[in-house]
């Protein structure tokens, strides 16, 4: 079948998707296939269940008798990226990629929620910034999308590459280049090379990138590699920033836990009060300020969408619970973020602190070291308690002065057998620590 058929079926379907278990009827089911799941295996199951069409790329049992309603392809992962290219090209939006090693999902739902004030917007769900969730991504947008902002996330190169070539941004962004999927990446200058592969594509396509004017990283890594200086739209509250003809400028001026800035210079200033903890957030937040007002969102609008705005998915979340405050920030954890997380906690006033910290993940050879400097930054605190919990840690379990965990089970039963009262918490690990369910 010709990729113009099966988008015109696309378009007369009710979408598409890739679990049986949440299938919409009339939609197409592409039987993905992963290195422990087949799901070719349930593409009759899915027809069964309403799907109009299933994407096959093995010859199944029961072909012949469903054969009206099966598409045969050489590979089902390729097909629906090359439908996700095909619908791209239909549309006559901007598109605005984003991606980075922190940050991303929050900017995202920032940007998305600032251009909502103005634009049909429709944005990546959640964190699908892989290379399924881009595809499903760009397929989630109708015709008449007015803004697309699509979220791609990469632990090895030439991931980006590939994510521009069937999104084709003429808009992007990178948050910031840390210490994330060092393993996959190969160390430091590797994610920086990933990243700035979305400046080679816009590059390339004659495409502007929104840069923070502080990020001495990216700024070295834009101006001294590629030849895009008239295509750049800075933000940030430095001096550079604001020789730039269309630069945003700001500067925080919170007095307590939560996010405020100022936006603007001279007698044209406005300021935006937020439910975000912490100053790292303030380059997220000037990231969204600065994509408005390039498209026009008057400054009251985005004053209202980012103070309407509350981190979900255990972000940056503070949460009250009896007489202590716990800052929840169990999504994802690098040694970048870990690092700016510790920082922004030892500002905080409050009695009776306590650190609560899981593991980090795709280090690789560096593993054991940055492991150490975040064992060393907290011990360095002088909390009340510190709790370290994972393997990546485990060259603390005879530490006096700390507390450590081998797993997330053990560390749950201990922690609901404490009394905390009166206390400050920061709650900080990789996903797979699962440290969410410590509240629960």
């Amino acid at each position: 079948m010709k990729i113009a058929e099966l988008h015109q079926l696309f378009l007369e379907s009710s979408g598409v998707g890739t679990d049986t278990r949440n299938i919409k009827r009339n939609s197409i089911f592409f039987a993905l296939k992963g290195e422990s799941f087949n799901a070719n295996l349930f593409a009759i199951e899915a027809l069964e269940k309403g799907a109009s069409y299933a994407v096959i790329d093995e010859k199944i049992i029961d072909f012949e008798k469903y054969s009206d309603r099966l598409i045969l392809v050489e590979d089902v992962l390729a097909a629906l990226q090359n439908l996700a290219g095909y619908h791209r090209q239909q549309l006559t939006c901007p598109v605005l990629a984003i991606t980075g090693s922190n940050g991303k999902t929050t900017t995202k739902e920032l940007i998305a929620a600032v251009l909502s004030k103005k634009f049909k917007t429709i944005a990546t769900v959640g964190n699908l910034n892989n290379h399924i969730g881009v595809p499903l991504t760009l397929l989630s947008m109708p015709l008449d999308t007015e803004f697309a902002v699509v979220e791609m996330g990469a632990n090895h190169q030439k991931e980006i590459e590939g994510y521009c070539k069937y999104a084709a941004p003429n808009f992007g962004m990178i948050t910031n280049i840390g210490k994330a999927h060092l393993e996959g990446f190969g160390g430091i200058e590797g994610v920086a090379k990933g990243k700035s592969e979305l400046y080679q594509y816009l590059q390339d396509a004659n495409g502007k990138v929104f840069v923070n004017g502080e990020d001495n990283v990216l700024s070295k890594n834009l101006f001294s590699r590629f030849k895009m200086q008239e295509n750049v739209i800075l933000y940030g509250s430095n001096i550079e920033a604001s020789k730039q003809k269309n630069s945003t400028l700001g500067k925080i001026v919170s007095k307590g836990e939560m996010l405020s800035v100022e936006i603007g210079k001279g007698e044209k200033t406005f300021a935006i009060n937020t439910h975000l903890v912490g100053d790292y957030n303030f380059p997220n937040l000037m990231a969204a300020v600065c994509i408005g007002q390039y498209f026009g969102v008057e400054d009251a609008s985005i004053k209202d969408a980012i103070e309407g705005y509350e981190p979900s998915n255990n972000r940056s979340q503070k949460i009250t619970q009896g007489t202590n405050t716990i800052i929840l920030d169990a999504y994802n954890a690098n040694p970048s973020s870990m690092i700016l997380a510790l920082e922004n906690f030892e500002k905080l006033e409050g009695k009776n602190k306590i650190a609560v910290i899981g593991e980090m993940l795709e280090l690789g050879d560096s593993s054991f070291l940055e492991h150490q400097k975040i064992a060393d930054k907290v011990i360095q605190m002088k909390l009340l308690k510190s709790i370290f919990v994972g393997e990546g840690f485990s060259f603390l379990k005879d530490k006096e002065g700390v507390i450590y965990f081998q797993n997330s089970s053990l560390l749950k039963e201990w922690y609901a057998l404490q009394n905390f009262e009166n206390t400050t918490q920061l709650i900080k690990g990789s996903r797979k620590n699962g440290l969410e369910k410590l509240l629960q």
